[in-house]
């Protein structure tokens, strides 16, 4: 089979396409045909040396979401066949024509949906889906602030926000990502490159997703409603800073860090499981959808990474075989 191959860490161009053996299935496996992937920050942070892949995940073969069909099946598995239509999340090694995976964590691909459009699903709509109803516990006629509303994750969990009846403000530093976003339930954006969303805000809010990191933590802090929660899915802006812990206590909030990528087995399947329930079912209907920014052959793999570094994109970047 093909799969991208990182030799050593650097810039997109140590990036290459190569011929490496095939993966067979194990017990309670499933060998996938992947047909298109979907890039992330992780990938880049992986590609530069900054984030490794978890044990028993490929080194040096990137991509945490496919979609694709089952090729065949290991011993003991029993929920798929050689020809579904699948996607999912695993912890590396999705830039390749076969992946192996367990069975319990694949999900099935929406008759609505093409192969690359279930290819931006996974990352993007599993991490909301579960920051916002497992981690963040919204509820119908409360308020969200998602941050970068216009990135993969953003554009999922505005729609899934917008569909559980919240009100859903979101922040960027482009005003034409913040347009574009109304039409995904963004129904207060916020223009950060003109100052601090704190002030902009209006009504406390009850719960924060937040890939900022350090440098927004204190206004996140001071726009939440007592007994609020914050949700951190990331820290693009630096992980180190200080705090000021009165407010946490003053108004009962919780903090909490969430990532999908470490999880073990039993949590990811967890995942899947809820999310046949509770996310797949608006997918199905239309009520949310994958938004891709551009599609690309899988050849064109350092220049999705460009794109990607260049901050300029809304939705995800899909490659495809």
């Amino acid at each position: 089979m093909r799969a991208v191959v990182h030799a050593g860490a650097g810039g997109p161009d140590v990036l290459s396409i190569r011929d490496i053996g095939d993966p067979s299935p194990g017990p309670g496996q499933v060998r996938v045909r992947v047909r298109a992937s979907a890039l992330n920050r992780a990938d880049i942070l992986q590609r530069k040396g900054r984030y490794h892949a978890p044990p028993g995940w490929p080194a040096d073969i990137p991509g945490l979401e496919y979609a694709g069909e089952i090729e065949s099946v290991g011993a003991g598995a029993s929920r798929w066949a050689a020809g579904d239509r699948v996607m999912g999340l695993v912890g590396g090694g999705a830039h390749a024509e076969l992946l192996v995976v367990p069975e319990d964590e694949v999900l099935p691909v929406p008759a609505a949906l093409d192969f690359p459009e279930a290819a931006a699903v996974p990352e993007a709509f599993l991490t909301a889906f579960d920051a916002l109803t497992v981690r963040g516990h919204l509820q119908r006629g409360q308020r969200v602030l998602i941050h970068t509303v216009g990135s993969g994750v953003g554009t999922a969990a505005a729609q899934l926000a917008h569909a559980m009846g919240a009100t859903v403000l979101g922040t960027s530093r482009t005003a034409e990502k913040l347009e574009r976003a109304r039409a995904l339930g963004l129904d207060v954006g916020i223009d950060t490159s003109h100052g601090s969303f704190a002030d902009r805000v209006g009504e406390p809010v009850h719960l924060v997703l937040d890939t900022l990191g350090a440098p927004a933590f204190a206004d996140n802090v001071a726009v939440l409603a007592p007994l609020g929660r914050l949700v951190l899915l990331g820290f693009l802006g630096g992980s180190r800073g200080e705090i000021d812990l009165g407010p946490v206590l003053r108004k009962r909030l919780e903090i909490i860090g969430t990532v999908l990528r470490t999880r073990g087995p039993g949590e990811r399947a967890a995942l899947a499981d809820a999310a046949r329930t509770g996310l797949i079912p608006l997918l199905e209907s239309g009520a949310v959808r994958p938004v891709i920014d551009r599609r690309l052959p899988m050849a064109a793999i350092a220049e999705a990474h460009r794109a990607m570094e260049g901050n300029g994109t809304f939705g995800k970047i899909v490659l495809e075989w």
